[in-house]
């Protein structure tokens, strides 16, 4: 089979394209209507990418482990070298079905980030259901920690609705930064199913169970997602300068993980020791009578 470059998965009434640039989506569609939409990215043409080896920023773009002092540089305009390596790389497309395509990616030490790591990402489409599984293994000689997770694009419409049994909820500040464990605010509780308030939101939710539902009462559509293992973490991005999407992140780990307690959830990875995150997204129609 030949792999062109957006490759098309469809399914039932879910179609996705998928592109090894980022090793990235650049769109889904659910009945033809457009669920996830390419905004994201250097280009800002992704509806989701791969975040790997770990997501989000670290602050002061250093951190320290063992008796060793790493250091990265930024690799956007953003002043913190942000959400890895993977979203800005091109991907080796390693295997096509009739399913799904498998893509692979290798980071070697550079002034940007001292990883080194072989990530895999299989992108599969079935019955309705995208499934995004996604792995990285380290390559270093040196013990190293790691995260993974998703920064899907979602449309956003006026009455859409976020609902995920967490159990924390994390101020920002400055830099877009985790600020402090905070109680959940009364425009953004989603723990019982939450709008999305017009304000600026950038919040990580905490010891969250791993899965979660976007209702689009408008549309009569929803979104259920899964991952296993269970992420401890959910990003939710929605700008106020746009009403058009907003990002639900499933993450291994907090950000800014490297400052934090227990290193936020990251993984110590071994040389050859691998991570694993499977997130599925299943769209449907849901009839509110």
């Amino acid at each position: 089979m030949s792999v062109t470059d957006p490759y098309k998965l469809e399914s039932g009434d879910l179609a996705v394209l998928v592109s090894r640039r980022g090793g990235c989506l650049l769109g889904a569609t659910f009945s033809g209507f457009p669920v996830m939409i390419g905004l994201g990215g250097p280009s800002s043409d992704m509806a989701s990418f791969p975040l790997v080896p770990f997501g989000n920023r670290v602050e002061f773009n250093k951190f320290r482990f063992g008796k060793k002092t790493y250091t990265f540089q930024p690799n956007t305009s953003d002043p913190y070298y942000v959400h890895g390596d993977g979203w800005l790389a091109n991907w080796s497309v390693e295997g096509v079905d009739d399913a799904g395509i498998e893509l692979a990616f290798e980071h070697l030490p550079d002034e940007q980030s001292a990883y080194h790591y072989r990530a895999r990402q299989r992108i599969t489409v079935s019955e309705d259901t995208l499934t995004l599984d996604l792995s990285v293994s380290n390559k270093a000689a040196k013990t190293m920690p790691f995260g993974l997770g998703q920064h899907p694009f979602f449309v956003r419409t006026p009455s859409v609705r976020v609902k995920a049994s967490a159990g924390e909820y994390w101020s920002e500040r400055a830099g877009h930064l985790p600020g402090s464990r905070e109680e959940f605010p009364s425009d953004l509780d989603i723990r019982t199913g939450a709008g999305l308030p017009k304000r600026f939101t950038n919040n990580a939710f905490g010891n969250w169970e791993g899965t979660a539902s976007i209702e689009w009462p408008e549309l009569r559509l929803e979104a259920l997602i899964e991952t296993t293992p269970a992420h401890a973490v959910l990003m939710l991005y929605a700008p106020s300068d746009r009403q058009d999407f907003f990002c639900l992140e499933p993450m291994t780990h907090l950000p800014n993980a490297h400052h934090m307690e227990s290193l936020g959830g990251l993984t110590l990875l071994k040389q050859s020791e691998t991570l694993h995150s499977h997130t599925t997204i299943q769209f449907r129609r849901h009839d509110h009578g």
